[in-house]
């Protein structure tokens, strides 16, 4: 679904960008009282939230109110992506404003990390936190992490530096690694919570307790680690929703009085789906419903406490997802009962398609970005780090070997003409490296280069398997299956066929030819020898 483009624009793009640049220097700004304070920004990056998982972007099994409120009062995105369709990678391309292929020095971050990962970010860097922190700003990261701890070979020894506080965070506090993923613990800044030096955390057995949940909340991976027994009795499920919330709507009201940056990254709606039990049967497609119920109340509180500290109408409210809907058993559950998670895109979490990687983005600023409005302008996360320099008048141009572009006039004008011309999409495997400029969109390989689950007791479904279960028409696939004579690569002309039905691979030679060319300029920096993480299946 694209949304038609507006006939009203700025006349000029650089108006746009004045109207709302700032000097965000706290010590500047009280020195003169005439300018206007500089903005706070929220952003809140869901995990695995799919196309079609809200309301507002026509989902009828779920009620999103608050989601959809911010909608009516901001601006919805139709053509924005995630730089990976793969967590981990993701989050490298938020925080950093680099393709997640630039990752460890070229190997590249293609799936989910290891639990024994070091922190994969260059402590040198610059990040999205430190964009802000640069010009005094309070900053906070709340939620999933997901990017590794200290230097080398995580132990999970006390204290977990380098971390988010090393790369541009003041606060941290959250789940380290995934829902679904070992230790199951919380980590404030760089401690575990509930830490006890007589009894670390440490890998091997027996495992630690840790609850369990039933078949139709999909996959929680067993407990890999010992110890840290009063630290596992603190964790749970249930309660990490609530939990994270309480703790964005403390630090808002503690930070009310500065300017500030809150990166809220929630663990929902990542497997197992474990709303809490207010929230359990809710929605009209199971606990895979339910658990996005309790997101749309999370974004609530946090726009409610925003309201109640003033400070609403300078705040920029920035809510998208980390990639695409994922095809676990409990999406499965969801799907057959009429919800829709990736709307009608091809393809899910992990895959090239456009149902891994085309996301929910929905932006608010009062009286900064017209209120109802829509946007079919391609932009990325990977974007938010040149972005965020705009926002707090800072230098976009000045930034090296980085692949963010300033989106703001995006946000706050109506630009007539695309600010972004050519996008790396990653899936799971590099074998499909993908590539859009304008309206076509190159796939490099068959497939869509993620999972290919197809029977009732594997948990991750994609591939031809799972779009011939979603009813999905594609060229390529027959019976579940690719067909013996399907082209080695993919074309599609997203502007006439948005949900991909028809590969034009041997139509178009010379868009095919041009495509690869462009592509070989980023994926011929690949290292070869870059280490696979095998057990991503599992996450």
């Amino acid at each position: 679904m694209f949304f038609a483009r507006r006939a009203c624009v700025f006349t000029l793009l650089i108006f746009a960008q004045s109207f709302v640049g700032v000097k965000a220097n706290a010590e500047s700004k009280q020195s003169e009282p005439d300018t206007p304070p500089p903005p706070n920004v929220v952003f809140i990056f869901a995990d695995d939230l799919g196309y079609g998982d809200l309301g507002c972007y026509g989902a009828t099994k779920v009620q999103t109110p608050n989601i959809d409120r911010l909608a009516t009062q901001g601006r919805m995105f139709s053509d924005a992506h995630s730089a990976s369709a793969v967590c981990t990678p993701s989050r490298y391309a938020l925080l950093t404003g680099e393709y997640p292929i630039r990752a460890l020095n070229g190997k590249g971050v293609w799936g989910p990390l290891s639990p024994f990962s070091g922190l994969i970010i260059d402590t040198d860097t610059p990040t999205i936190g430190k964009v802000f922190k640069n010009q005094g700003y309070s900053t906070a990261c709340l939620g999933k992490w997901h990017l590794g701890f200290g230097e080398g070979k995580n132990d999970w020894s006390v204290p977990l530096t380098p971390g988010p506080n090393e790369v541009g965070f003041d606060y941290y506090f959250g789940v380290p690694l995934v829902n679904s993923g070992s230790p199951f613990v919380y980590v404030e800044n760089d401690t575990i919570v509930g830490y006890d030096p007589a009894d670390p955390l440490k890998a091997g057995v027996p495992p630690s307790p840790t609850p369990r949940f039933p078949e139709e909340a999909s996959v929680k991976g067993p407990n890999k680690f010992t110890g840290a027994l009063a630290a596992h009795k603190i964790y749970d499920d249930e309660k990490t929703g609530t939990l994270l919330t309480e703790k964005a709507v403390s630090w808002i009201s503690q930070n009310k009085d500065n300017p500030f940056f809150l990166y809220f990254a929630t663990t929902n709606i990542h497997h197992p789906f474990t709303p809490a039990p207010r929230f359990k049967g809710t929605s009209q497609c199971g606990l895979y419903g339910d658990y996005i119920h309790e997101l749309d109340w999370m974004v609530g509180e946090i726009l409610a406490s925003l309201e109640h500290n003033g400070l609403s109408d300078n705040t920029l409210v920035i809510f998208t997802s980390d990639n695409g809907g994922m095809l676990n058993y409990g999406g499965r559950i969801a799907m057959e009962a009429g919800h829709r998670i990736n709307g009608d895109l091809l393809g899910f979490k992990f895959g090239a398609w456009e149902g891994g990687h085309r996301v929910p983005m929905i932006a608010k600023w009062p009286g900064k970005i017209e209120a109802g409005s829509k946007s079919d302008q391609l932009i990325c996360n990977v974007d938010m780090l040149a972005t965020f320099m705009a926002l707090t008048d800072q230098d976009a141009s000045k930034l090296q070997d980085k692949d963010s572009i300033n989106m703001l006039p995006a946000f706050v004008g109506n630009p007539t003409e695309p600010l972004r011309s050519e996008l790396l999409l990653a899936p799971h495997k590099s074998t499909n490296l993908s590539i859009r400029k304008g309206k076509w969109m190159y796939i490099s390989g068959r497939g869509s280069g993620g999972f290919n689950g197809s029977k009732p007791n594997q948990h991750a479904w994609g591939g031809p398997p799972a779009a011939a279960f979603a009813g999905s028409v594609n060229s390529d696939i027959e019976n579940g299956k690719i067909k013996p004579n399907a082209p080695p690569a993919q074309l599609y002309d997203l502007e006439n066929d948005l949900y991909q039905t028809k590969n034009l691979y041997r139509e178009y030679p010379e868009i095919v030819q041009e495509m690869e060319m462009l592509l070989k300029t980023y994926s011929g920096k690949i290292d070869p020898g870059r280490p696979r993480n095998r057990k991503a299946k599992t996450r």
